[in-house]
This record gives structure tokens, sequence and C-alpha cells, in this order.
């Protein structure tokens, strides 16, 4: 089971940290991602790590602004945001799959998700 959290109402500019820890279930050699869906649109990738944590993809929309990590010894993927805007409003899930995948389709477990909204 993932739980996300940390999602919030911010201004423009602010910055927020989400989490997602694993729970029941061990993430050894697992990619985890971080995905968004805004209203009337797709799920999308937004930043993935892989088990290591030395591989990372940012989609072209955050990179500069947003940052995942993880903790393997506490089985939790983070997301640092920074500089938020409006256009980052939407519902953030974490999930987690074998390998490293950018793809949606290819995660196998997900979480809850947690809204982030942006006022501008």
């Amino acid at each position: 089971q993932l739980q996300a959290c940390g999602g919030g109402l911010v201004q423009a500019g602010g910055s927020l940290r989400l989490s997602c820890a694993a729970s029941g279930r061990t993430l050894i050699n697992h990619g985890m991602g971080w995905f968004r869906q805004a209203p009337g649109k797709e799920r999308e990738p937004v930043a993935v790590i892989d088990w290591s944590g030395g591989r990372t993809y940012y989609a072209d929309s955050v990179k500069g602004r947003f940052s995942i990590s993880r903790d393997n010894a506490k089985n939790t993927v983070y997301l640092q945001i920074n500089n938020l805007k409006p256009e980052d409003t939407a519902v953030y899930y974490c999930a987690a799959t074998p390998g490293f995948w950018v793809i949606t389709t290819a995660y196998r477990y997900w979480g809850q998700g947690t809204l982030v909204t942006v006022s501008s």
C-alpha cells in the first residue's frame, strides 16, 4: 500500500513537499514515480526515480522546479515542489513498479493521490 500526503492550497511561487510511504510491501528494485492528473486531462508522469536513487526523470514542464528523492530505509519517496504555478494544480499520485519506467501504464502499485491547488 502506498500512502501519499503533503498536498494543499498554496499561492503561486510557493513550495510543497509531497511524501509517499509504502507499507506492507518491499520495494527492493522498484522504481517510484510521481504522476499528476489535472481536471479533464490524462494522468501524466512528473518525476521518476530508480531504486538506487541514481537515475531520475523529470517532465520538461517541471525541470528545475521539482526534485524527487527516496529513502529506502523508510520505504518513502519525496517530491519537493518549488516555484509552484497555477498549471501545477492537479491530484498527485505516487506509484511503484519493478525497474525504471516513465510511462504511466507500466506502474503496478498506486497510492490514493493528494491534491495540490495553486492559486494565482
